[in-house]
């Protein structure tokens, strides 16, 4: 996907559910409360903005929805006060469906090419919830990493449709050549290259490719297995989140930050959710917009620049101005 990718509020709002079992210090119940409180402002920002959601934002919000539909396939009915969140749950799942529905039809209108690309991934069932759990290894941290971003942006879109067979109309998928081989399972790679790693070997498994490391002769890699890789991946992820946290979490490493805990988490590795990542991640929601994160440059990404300064608390346009402006949400 492109260099923005995942950095859409809607990734946000699903990294949240993914963390319910981490409550700590706090009734279980409260902690729902506050995330569902949470996940519907988000899904009212989506009402709002479905024409304008670009496709990141989009592949967040179907995550939350995949995630959602478990939760209430699997939700336990124990006693009243759960089985009440469960219907606030069903109910902000339908508001998400027609949204998402809306959203997407948008998508394929304004950008028919990227739109085809990617769509397989534009379907709740294309992203399968983890069934099991473990944790990330500390001995697996590279003992240092490079200082800048390894990967070529237009060769991880070109890699990620070879794996959806997207490449051309009717495309063979699981395709793996040598560029994409080697560059996702370069070691040392730092920040978004590294969830991109991480995020090709996801895809590859959820598209039910089997294969993806036939092919590679390095003597040093040949007892290595996809799940290796992830494994190496996340505990550097796991670092990574560590170091923010300990440096304080600021407006440039949030982002990166809450993408380790999303895909990690769809991973299956539990020692991502973390009761204290929680609140950091409800903290950073704009209570207003209902996004997460007040970083303007990464909202403008999902939504442009002139809509943004229209969400301004102090720069509100009126109805009539918007109007003559030409401006329309």
């Amino acid at each position: 996907m492109t260099a923005e990718k995942m950095r859409a509020a809607g990734l946000r709002l699903a990294t949240a559910l993914v963390l319910l079992s981490a409550a700590a210090c706090r009734t279980r119940a409260e902690v729902i409360d506050d995330v569902l409180g949470s996940l519907s402002r988000g899904v009212s920002f989506l009402e709002r903005q479905h024409d304008h959601i670009n496709l990141d934002g989009a592949v967040g919000f179907v995550m939350l929805q995949a995630e959602l539909k478990e939760a209430v396939r699997t939700w336990p009915h124990t006693d009243p006060v759960s089985w009440a969140q469960r219907t606030t749950t069903v109910a902000l799942l339908k508001r998400l469906d027609l949204s998402l529905d809306k959203a997407v039809a948008a998508l394929k209108q304004n950008d028919p090419k990227y739109y085809r690309e990617f769509e397989p991934l534009l379907t709740w069932k294309f992203w399968l919830i983890p069934q099991g759990w473990h944790s990330t290894d500390p001995s697996l941290v590279y003992p240092s990493t490079i200082t800048t971003e390894c990967y070529d942006e237009q060769l991880s879109d070109k890699c990620l449709t070879l794996l959806l067979g997207t490449w051309k109309m009717n495309g063979t998928p699981c395709i793996v050549t040598k560029p994409c081989r080697d560059t996702m399972t370069r070691f040392g790679c730092p920040h978004y290259s590294l969830s991109h790693q991480l995020l090709y070997f996801m895809i590859g498994r959820m598209r039910g490719c089997n294969n993806l490391l036939k092919g590679d002769m390095r003597a040093s890699r040949v007892n290595m297995t996809e799940q290796n890789y992830q494994e190496i991946f996340c505990s550097n992820m796991m670092k990574a989140n560590q170091d923010i946290v300990r440096d304080g979490l600021t407006e440039q490493t949030a982002d990166i930050f809450i993408e380790n805990i999303l895909i990690c988490g769809l991973s299956g590795f539990s020692d991502f959710h973390k009761a204290d990542w929680l609140q950091h991640i409800l903290r950073m929601q704009d209570l207003e917009v209902g996004c997460f994160g007040r970083d303007q440059s990464i909202i403008s990404q999902i939504i442009g620049d002139e809509l943004l300064e229209q969400l301004q608390p102090h720069r509100r346009v009126k109805r009539r101005e918007k109007i003559l402006t030409g401006h329309w949400f």
